[in-house]
């Protein structure tokens, strides 16, 4: 009989608004940069599955309230070392996690309350801001139909065919003059840098993955901000950033609480490079909770764990530091311009004021991204996606067709925004670290939270132009 210790974990005393105001540079960082202590969940059980102290964990998140015969299922250690039940077709059953009280009662899991809301719209229609978060829904629904590419159309309008398209030249203001450029930053530590980078991510103007280190992608995010607000932003002022932080949203680090449903997954052990074993997935989900977390909270999953050195991430009631980039950014985009130089994709509203700023991959050497402009025609929220060689690049031996299932390790990650040009789209990706350091295969490649915040703001029609 297994006995779960008894542990104690310190936490610090809540920090109210009135208290944030008085918060010297000083102390803001000390918060920031401050240790948790061991998780409080990570009590060790026996072999067998059954005993009071586990419980068994479904991949779609549900509790099971029975324990499986020895005939219908064995177990098995899946990578990270948890006891896993595996059906005689080798489907995962159930996962074995500390029953540690969480979860008493529970059948379901609540996606509303961990932040996982559940989408109405999964079609290719626009559906309303604030239904999605950067978060992956559950895959047991039904998915859209995949994304496919089709055969290329001769040509497209150049930029000089604008004004007989009834262009508003205004739109053309905000590219005749280059962006401010953004100051040097010099001498700030990692959790300066990270709290730079939750500020410009909650502002709409993202710099890609929150990784407390300075890159172009957060030069860019500067001079978008600049640009688009007509002030200038010191990124050396660590306490005019801790301030303006102060009034959106609070302090860049803050705490959260892993959940059973967060241990439990879904899950697969790796994603292959072949298409031809991305094929025979059941889906393209994370491969851990770190991954996952990354994607929730906008975080370098490297960045995560050095947050919370020796933490156990797969305990369902351990207590983490995460960034907190607060919620999506909101608004109605009219027109998009994807800049090839600059690797950005800029959104604009009706009136032509940037409103948001995304780091982004547009295009290769080998299959360039298209030119001029074209619209957006539909928008699809966790697509599955369709590989055709014939159409598409060739990856690998692959050479004929192969269907790929939705998940945001998938090729288009989370989110596809088809546009007017057959096979080219805005998408997600499966590596949100790599976004703006790499090329793609002609079209235009954001992080998918990026991707699912500017999917929310777009709707059918909004014009999409391709700047060099």
């Amino acid at each position: 009989m297994y006995r779960r210790k008894a542990t104690a974990m310190k936490t610090g005393s809540l920090v109210t608004p009135a208290t944030r105001t008085g918060l010297s540079l000083f102390a803001a960082l000390a918060l920031m940069a401050m240790e948790l202590a061991p998780a409080n969940a990570q009590d060790a059980y026996g072999g067998y599955w059954g005993g009071g102290d586990v419980m068994l964990v479904t991949p779609e998140g549900d509790i099971l309230d029975y324990i499986p015969g020895e005939a219908e299922v064995h177990a098995m250690r899946d990578r990270r070392g948890r006891t896993v039940l595996v059906d005689p077709w080798g489907n995962i059953v159930a996962t074995v996690v500390p029953n540690d009280g969480y979860g008493r009662g529970q059948r379901r899991r609540e996606y509303g309350r961990d932040g996982y809301p559940e989408p109405r719209d999964r079609g290719y229609g626009y559906s309303e801001p604030g239904e999605f978060t950067g978060a992956i829904p559950e895959y047991r629904d039904i998915a859209p139909a995949p994304v496919e590419r089709e055969d290329l159309p001769n040509s497209l309008p150049s930029l000089s065919d604008r004004e007989e398209a009834a262009y508003d030249p205004q739109y053309d203001d905000p590219l005749a003059q280059p962006m401010p450029p953004a100051m040097t930053v010099t001498g700030k530590s990692r959790a300066e840098i990270a709290a730079l980078q939750v500020f410009l991510d909650r502002e709409g103007f993202s710099p890609g993955v929150i990784d407390g280190k300075m890159g172009s992608n957060v030069t860019k995010a500067i001079e978008a901000w600049q640009q688009a607000t007509g002030e200038t932003l010191d990124p050396n002022n660590t306490e005019d950033i801790l301030e303006r932080l102060r009034f959106n949203g609070g302090l860049p680090i803050t705490t959260y609480t892993i959940t059973a449903a967060d241990a439990a997954g879904p899950f697969v052990a790796s994603i292959p490079e072949d298409y031809a074993h991305k094929a025979q997935l059941p889906h393209l989900s994370f491969t851990s909770v770190t991954e996952m977390l990354g994607e929730k909270f906008h975080m370098d999953e490297a960045y995560l764990r050095e947050l919370n050195p020796g933490v156990d991430f797969s305990i369902p009631g351990t207590t983490i530091k995460v960034v907190n980039p607060g919620p999506n950014k909101k608004g109605k985009v009219a027109r998009i311009v994807a800049d090839k130089a600059r690797k950005q994709v800029l959104a604009y509203d009706e009136a032509g004021k940037l409103i948001a700023a995304y780091p982004s991959t547009i295009g290769s050497s080998d299959t360039p991204s298209p030119s001029g402009t074209v619209h957006v025609e539909r928008i699809a929220f966790d697509p599955g996606y369709t590989y055709n060689p014939k159409i598409n690049f060739q990856q690998g031996a692959n050479d004929r067709i192969l269907q790929l299932q939705p998940g945001p390790n998938g090729p288009v990650g989370t989110v596809w925004i088809a546009l007017s040009k057959p096979t080219y789209g805005i998408h997600g990706t499966p590596e949100p670290s790599k976004i703006g350091k790499t090329q793609s295969h002609g079209c235009v490649r954001l992080t998918n939270w990026d991707a699912t915040e500017l999917g929310k703001m777009v709707s059918t029609g909004v014009t999409v132009e391709f700047v060099d």
